[in-house]
């Protein structure tokens, strides 16, 4: 093989996890499934907590986000969770990837979160908002991505669903109309597409009205 690279080695890792969980991501393993001996990994990844952090970087890589333009702080924050989303789907171990590592440590996800926090400070938000704004807005962007809506298909689902779907029409209608009402969607899912659209304009709908009372 050519020359072994970090990011080669971090895409591979990020497909162990991908198929067998982030457990089974160890150094030898990669060593195993590259060709090379372990110390060949050691020279760009000195143990795991590196190794992690090399995911996340190579993970969040996917997603350049664009140098502040001219448009407005709405459309370029949409961009850059949309963005996010996108880059977090290529992997569906990306968010236990995250939850594992120390973001200050990883320059990718350093970039991105200075980039939304410009884009709050420009919509008129403090500091201290600035900085929760970007923390709702990266676990939105986590769950989004992270929805079952955009699973692996799973042979028992339907007939789990099913049985779900029946136990919600089954209740008393005059004590809970609404559940019974939408007991299909509830329990079955809605279309991707607008699982997609509609969480990323509920949480971007949320911080333009907040920044409207500036």
């Amino acid at each position: 093989m050519g020359k072994l690279t970090a990011q080669a080695i971090a895409e591979r890792a990020l497909e162990i996890g991908d198929t067998e969980g982030i457990d089974a991501v160890t150094i030898r393993r990669l060593a195993t499934d590259l060709g090379v001996t372990p110390m060949a990994l050691y020279w760009h990844f000195k143990n795991k907590e590196q190794l992690l952090i090399g995911m996340a970087d190579h993970l969040i890589g996917g997603f350049a986000p664009k140098p502040a333009d001219d448009r407005p702080w709405q459309a370029q924050l949409r961009d850059l969770t949309e963005g996010l989303i996108r880059a977090l789907r290529t992997h569906p171990c990306a968010r236990n990837v995250l939850e594992q590592i120390d973001p200050v440590a990883v320059p990718n996800f350093l970039a991105v979160w200075n980039h939304a926090l410009g884009l709050a400070r420009a919509a008129g938000f403090g500091v201290d908002e600035s900085c929760l704004i970007t923390k709702y807005l990266l676990q939105s962007a986590i769950a989004i991505a992270d929805a079952p809506v955009h699973g692996q298909a799973d042979p028992g689902r339907e007939t789990r669903v099913r049985a779900k779907m029946v136990g919600l029409q089954s209740l008393p209608v005059e004590t809970y109309p609404y559940l019974v009402e939408m007991a299909r969607p509830l329990v079955g899912g809605t279309d991707p597409v607008l699982y997609d659209t509609f969480g990323v304009d509920l949480v971007l709908s949320g911080i333009e009205a907040l920044a409207g009372r500036r």
